[in-house]
Protein backbone atom coordinates (compact mmCIF):
# COMPACT_ATOMS: atom_id res chain seq x y z
CA UNK A 1 0.00 0.00 0.00
CA UNK A 2 1.45 3.46 -1.02
CA UNK A 3 1.13 6.47 1.21
CA UNK A 4 -0.79 9.30 0.33
CA UNK A 5 1.06 12.63 0.03
CA UNK A 6 -0.68 15.27 1.51
CA UNK A 7 -1.53 18.52 -0.65
CA UNK A 8 0.97 21.10 -0.25
CA UNK A 9 -0.70 24.27 1.34
CA UNK A 10 1.01 27.04 -0.80
CA UNK A 11 2.10 26.70 -4.78
CA UNK A 12 5.37 26.40 -5.51
CA UNK A 13 5.99 30.06 -6.86
CA UNK A 14 4.47 31.55 -3.97
CA UNK A 15 6.88 29.48 -1.72
CA UNK A 16 9.48 31.03 -4.05
CA UNK A 17 8.50 34.42 -4.05
CA UNK A 18 8.08 34.57 0.17
CA UNK A 19 11.79 33.13 0.15
CA UNK A 20 13.22 35.63 -2.31
CA UNK A 21 11.38 38.77 -0.48
CA UNK A 22 12.73 37.43 3.04
CA UNK A 23 16.19 37.20 1.74
CA UNK A 24 16.47 40.45 -0.01
CA UNK A 25 14.83 42.32 2.65
CA UNK A 26 17.03 41.00 5.09
CA UNK A 27 19.99 41.72 3.43
CA UNK A 28 18.68 45.21 2.32
CA UNK A 29 19.04 46.29 5.85
CA UNK A 30 22.21 45.37 6.67
CA UNK A 31 23.49 47.04 3.28
CA UNK A 32 25.40 50.61 4.02
CA UNK A 33 24.24 52.85 1.34
CA UNK A 34 22.31 55.63 2.72
CA UNK A 35 20.34 55.98 -0.25
CA UNK A 36 18.31 52.33 0.62
CA UNK A 37 18.08 53.44 4.28
CA UNK A 38 14.35 53.52 4.13
CA UNK A 39 13.43 51.38 1.15
CA UNK A 40 10.53 48.82 1.99
CA UNK A 41 11.03 45.87 -0.47
CA UNK A 42 6.76 45.28 -0.99
CA UNK A 43 6.85 41.80 -3.08
CA UNK A 44 8.63 39.85 -5.54
CA UNK A 45 7.34 38.09 -8.52
CA UNK A 46 9.89 35.38 -9.80
CA UNK A 47 9.30 33.78 -12.93
CA UNK A 48 8.63 30.17 -13.66
CA UNK A 49 11.56 29.51 -15.38
CA UNK A 50 13.29 30.81 -12.16
CA UNK A 51 15.72 32.70 -14.02
CA UNK A 52 13.98 36.65 -13.67
CA UNK A 53 12.84 38.24 -10.64
CA UNK A 54 10.68 41.63 -10.19
CA UNK A 55 11.43 43.14 -6.93
CA UNK A 56 8.64 45.50 -5.78
CA UNK A 57 9.97 47.93 -3.51
CA UNK A 58 8.29 51.51 -1.89
CA UNK A 59 10.46 54.60 -1.83
CA UNK A 60 11.35 56.67 0.99
CA UNK A 61 8.89 58.92 2.00
CA UNK A 62 9.67 62.65 2.77
CA UNK A 63 8.47 63.41 6.21
CA UNK A 64 6.53 66.48 6.53
CA UNK A 65 8.36 69.54 7.52
CA UNK A 66 5.89 70.30 10.26
CA UNK A 67 4.93 67.93 12.67
CA UNK A 68 1.41 67.81 12.65
CA UNK A 69 -0.80 65.10 13.99
CA UNK A 70 -2.96 63.69 10.74
CA UNK A 71 -0.61 64.50 8.01
CA UNK A 72 1.10 61.98 6.44
CA UNK A 73 4.34 61.51 5.22
CA UNK A 74 4.69 63.13 1.42
CA UNK A 75 5.28 60.89 -1.64
CA UNK A 76 9.38 61.07 -2.24
CA UNK A 77 9.82 63.57 -5.25
CA UNK A 78 11.48 62.51 -8.69
CA UNK A 79 15.27 62.88 -7.69
CA UNK A 80 14.90 61.16 -4.68
CA UNK A 81 12.99 58.26 -6.68
CA UNK A 82 15.83 58.41 -9.49
CA UNK A 83 18.47 58.39 -6.47
CA UNK A 84 16.61 54.87 -5.15
CA UNK A 85 16.67 53.20 -8.39
CA UNK A 86 20.10 54.06 -9.04
CA UNK A 87 20.65 52.73 -5.89
CA UNK A 88 19.09 49.67 -6.12
CA UNK A 89 20.68 48.68 -9.62
CA UNK A 90 23.79 49.45 -8.10
CA UNK A 91 23.22 46.82 -5.52
CA UNK A 92 21.70 44.37 -8.03
CA UNK A 93 25.13 42.57 -7.93
CA UNK A 94 25.44 42.16 -4.61
CA UNK A 95 21.85 41.45 -3.68
CA UNK A 96 21.84 38.48 -6.37
CA UNK A 97 25.02 37.23 -4.38
CA UNK A 98 23.65 36.84 -1.08
CA UNK A 99 20.68 35.06 -2.43
CA UNK A 100 22.73 32.59 -4.07
CA UNK A 101 24.45 32.43 -1.06
CA UNK A 102 21.71 31.89 1.36
CA UNK A 103 18.98 30.35 -1.02
CA UNK A 104 19.43 26.86 -3.22
CA UNK A 105 17.67 27.48 -6.44
CA UNK A 106 18.28 25.58 -9.81
CA UNK A 107 19.22 28.89 -11.40
CA UNK A 108 19.88 32.27 -9.72
CA UNK A 109 17.49 34.93 -11.15
CA UNK A 110 18.55 38.18 -12.24
CA UNK A 111 16.89 40.59 -10.32
CA UNK A 112 14.86 44.12 -11.42
CA UNK A 113 13.40 46.50 -9.61
CA UNK A 114 9.98 48.33 -9.91
CA UNK A 115 8.38 50.81 -7.66
CA UNK A 116 5.56 49.20 -6.66
CA UNK A 117 2.25 50.22 -8.24
CA UNK A 118 0.27 49.56 -5.56
CA UNK A 119 1.58 52.77 -3.27
CA UNK A 120 1.09 55.18 -5.42
CA UNK A 121 -2.75 53.68 -5.69
CA UNK A 122 -3.26 53.68 -2.17
CA UNK A 123 -2.28 57.08 -2.01
CA UNK A 124 -4.61 58.55 -4.46
CA UNK A 125 -7.33 56.11 -2.66
CA UNK A 126 -6.14 58.01 0.60
CA UNK A 127 -6.38 61.36 -0.91
CA UNK A 128 -9.81 60.91 -2.08
CA UNK A 129 -10.75 59.64 1.30
CA UNK A 130 -9.30 62.53 2.69
CA UNK A 131 -11.19 65.20 0.37
CA UNK A 132 -14.41 63.51 1.25
CA UNK A 133 -13.93 63.88 4.91
CA UNK A 134 -12.94 67.33 4.30
CA UNK A 135 -15.95 68.29 2.35
CA UNK A 136 -18.15 66.27 4.77
CA UNK A 137 -16.57 68.93 7.55
CA UNK A 138 -17.83 71.57 5.87
CA UNK A 139 -21.08 70.53 4.34
CA UNK A 140 -21.65 69.41 8.66
CA UNK A 141 -20.30 73.14 9.43
CA UNK A 142 -22.43 74.93 6.62
CA UNK A 143 -25.74 72.22 7.98
CA UNK A 144 -25.68 73.65 11.53
CA UNK A 145 -24.94 77.29 10.73
CA UNK A 146 -28.15 77.32 8.80
CA UNK A 147 -30.09 75.69 11.51
CA UNK A 148 -32.56 77.99 13.10
CA UNK A 149 -32.17 76.66 16.40
CA UNK A 150 -27.88 77.31 16.71
CA UNK A 151 -28.83 80.97 16.37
Amino acid sequence: MTARRQPRRFPRMLRVNELVHETLADELERMSDPRLELVTITGVDVSPDLRHATVYYAPPRLRPTRRRRREPAQPADAPTRDSTQAALRAAAPHLRAALGRQVRMKYLPELRFREDPAIAQGERVDDIIRNLHAHEGVVSWLDQAQDPENL
